[in-house]
């Protein structure tokens, strides 16, 4: 028989176990599973497996592994966070999807990897074969993520599908190994739901992104929380347009010397890029109020929420009442609010009476792996991913979303300009495989399901 697990066991098992979530499987052996790995080790899990898709990545990580004795590390750059620092020994280590039914007492599953990979992973899981899985955390989702994922999930089982708005931290492998995550900074507040009403592990995911000193809020549904995420707003304007495409697909041996978020002529910030980012706000917006989830006030989640800027330079009545504001207004404040940005207005004067050069991001290039095959990083190629799928949900349901389409025809031509001067031969798969169609057909029929 089946071994699968109620509601009403479920519940039982959680009060009798001390650690919420119990056996947990990350997948997706990045930065941010190490990190959230190492965290979920202080009491919320009773074992931690970690599982990354066969490859070169899995491969190193493997032996790193075996080397290490299974442990994985976590720093923090801020010194007030660094009771979070710690190192933890992995169960159990899977380069690939096989063998998993060995250790099938997974209780949790945290998807780690980026959103468009969703779909692959719940397949390659094979669900019948982890008869305790009750829930499934989505660490970086996109509008519709939930949806996709429950439509790959056995309707019988109830299984709980928890999305964040975002990772809550900003993380990279730190220098002395990839089996250690070195973690810059942690989000000030982070959003998240569940698609079943009575989620039981809503509450004890809601405490444990507490406990890291970082707000957490429920919200009504899970497209509210995926909407809640700063770069599906700001991304794809400045990092899709013909300034920044001209500085990411470029492949000259010296790097850029221009900046992700100062203005023009240092870095892509005009008049017209602000004009395009509140016009793509407004476009979301309307999807999702169609969606019956809540819009955001785009310059207060960029203020409260993310980076705020002094009250000097916006004050707390502009914030709050700027999505009942005239169109011409608003991009006047937005513009007003990144050019307060361009130096961290809260840093401390140095020597020379500066103050820290906030804005000096520099862009990331094309690169070739190491079979120098080309690749796209992810900003922005998994912005125009995300863009295209939001697209293609909203014709379905008949919201007009014009700025949204010109800024993928945008990508798509620079695109097949880059993949033409290569040679498809030369480009990585992952740049030609595209599964957008798909996700967009599925993430409808869920929502269809639910209206």
């Amino acid at each position: 028989m089946t071994r699968y697990a109620s509601d009403q066991n479920r519940k039982a098992s959680q009060e009798i176990c001390a650690t919420p979530f119990g056996d947990t499987l990350l997948i997706g052996a990045g930065p941010a599973a190490i990190h959230a790995a190492v965290q979920l080790s202080r009491g919320c899990s009773s074992k931690l497996g970690l599982l990354n898709r066969e490859g070169p990545h899995a491969a190193r990580l493997l032996q790193a592994l075996e080397q290490s004795q299974q442990r994985i590390s976590s720093r923090l750059q801020d010194e007030q966070l660094q009771h979070l620092e710690g190192t933890v020994q992995l169960d159990h280590f899977y380069a690939g999807y096989m063998g998993l039914e060995a250790h099938g007492s997974w209780e949790t599953i945290i998807i780690c990897t980026p959103c468009d990979s969703y779909r692959d992973v719940i397949r390659q899981l094979k669900l019948e074969r982890l008869p305790f899985v009750n829930t499934i955390i989505l660490l970086s989702p996109s509008l519709g993520s939930n949806l996709l994922v429950n439509s790959e999930l056995p309707i019988d089982r109830g299984i709980d599908v928890i999305s964040l708005s975002t990772y809550f931290a900003a993380t990279k492998f730190d220098s002395v190994s990839i089996t250690a995550a070195y973690t810059k900074a942690m989000k000030k507040k982070v959003y998240v739901a569940s698609n079943q009403a009575n989620s039981l592990s809503i509450e004890p995911l809601r405490q444990f992104i507490s406990s890291m000193g970082i707000q957490c809020e429920k919200v009504s549904n899970p497209l509210e929380a995926e909407s809640r995420s700063i770069t599906m707003y700001v991304h794809s304007p400045l990092f899709i347009n013909e300034f920044s495409l001209d500085q990411i697909l470029s492949h000259s041996q010296e790097p850029s010397k221009k900046w992700m978020y100062k203005l023009y002529p240092e870095g892509p910030i005009t008049s017209q890029v602000i004009h395009v980012m509140a016009e793509l706000w407004r476009e979301i917006s309307r999807f999702l109020v169609k969606c019956g989830s809540k819009p955001i006030n785009l310059l207060q989640f960029m203020n409260d929420d993310n980076y705020p800027v002094r009250e000097e330079s916006l004050s707390r009545y502009e914030i709050e009442h700027f999505a009942e504001l005239e169109p011409i207004h608003q991009e006047y404040l937005l513009y007003i609010r990144y050019s307060s940005l361009l130096i961290d207005p809260f840093s401390s004067i140095d020597e020379k009476g500066k103050y820290f050069d906030f804005s000096a991001v520099p862009y990331k290039q094309v690169y070739q792996d190491g079979c120098g095959r080309w690749l796209i990083p992810r900003i922005p190629f998994e912005d125009y991913r995300r863009l295209k799928v939001l697209y293609g949900v909203a014709e379905l349901m008949k919201v007009n979303m014009p700025q949204t389409l010109q800024l993928i025809r945008l990508f798509e031509q620079r695109l097949r300009q880059f993949i033409a001067e290569k040679g498809v031969s030369a480009i990585h798969p992952d740049m030609l495989n595209d599964t957008t169609s798909e996700d967009i057909d599925a993430i409808y029929r869920a929502w269809e399901c639910t209206t």
